[in-house]
């Protein structure tokens, strides 16, 4: 599949599931926050700072960004998600906060045309991450920040692996291919370090950053997981009534070893 292929398949999937990701937005904002203050810290922002927010989804960590600068351009493949971003910050009164369509991989602005640039979550669906790393890089002024984050090792991360390894095995689902767009393509030890080197950037730091994930019942992370996971809720959506049954008590059953006081808490 070529990288136009795939950049489009991962636009068509997230505007499919934008309607979930509005509905679990405040959650998620929640459950993200601490990736995304974190993210910019490192940026090390000021407040004259042009900012760009690559693969802003539903807008954070832009919006936040948008508060203690000058200028956040937020952008993303996928049209719906944007205009999500668009309507939430509007909704906030940020007149500071534009929104672009753009891949992430050919971006439509200079060389060093902004002060700092923040990617949340956003590198491991890039077609080629090596080259999405390398358009940051490109367009951020010398000596200023690129910061972005990925998701760490499946075993450090259950709120995804629960759901997905009940499903897979339920539906015999061929496991992806390692450098496929996915949660997990980028969670080797040391290699959004590679890729910020490689993309000529100086002075790399990577760390880990950890929280929870709290749902109020299996229920509700049931609901999550179909909402918003796509690569657990796309072959459910092909599969019958029985089978999608079968798959949610099995999932729900699954959360039994995290839950406390009646919620679910993740690590």
């Amino acid at each position: 599949m070529s990288t136009n292929q795939i950049t489009e398949q991962q636009r068509q999937t997230w505007n499919k599931f934008s309607g979930g990701w509005r509905k679990w937005d405040q959650w998620v904002i929640n459950w993200l926050k601490p990736i995304g203050e974190k993210l910019l810290a490192e940026a090390d922002l000021k407040k004259t700072d042009r900012v760009l927010d690559v693969s802003t989804g539903t807008g954070e960590p832009g919006l936040t960004a948008a508060t203690r600068v000058a200028q956040v351009v937020a952008t993303d493949v996928a049209e719906d998600m944007v205009e999500i971003a668009r309507k939430n910050a509007e909704t906030k009164g940020l007149r500071n906060f534009q929104v672009k369509v753009t891949d992430a991989e050919a971006l439509p602005y200079s060389d060093n045309e902004f002060d700092a640039a923040i990617c949340r979550l956003g590198v491991m669906y890039f077609a080629n991450p090596a080259a999405g790393v390398k358009e940051m890089a490109r367009v951020i002024k010398p000596g200023r920040k690129l910061a972005l984050a990925a998701w760490s090792e499946p075993a450090k991360n259950p709120w995804a692996t629960t759901a997905a390894v009940v499903i897979n095995q339920l539906l015999n689902l061929p496991t992806p291919a390692s450098d496929a767009p996915g949660v997990f393509r980028c969670s080797r030890p040391g290699l959004l370090t590679e890729l910020l080197v490689q993309a000529g950037m100086q002075e790399v730091n990577q760390i880990e950053i950890t929280g929870e994930g709290v749902f109020d019942s299996p229920e509700h992370y049931w609901k999550f997981v179909t909402d918003v996971v796509a690569p657990v809720a796309t072959p459910l959506s092909k599969t019958d009534e029985a089978t999608r049954e079968q798959a949610k008590q099995a999932v729900m059953e699954a959360t039994k070893s995290y839950q406390k006081d009646g919620k679910i808490i993740f690590p």
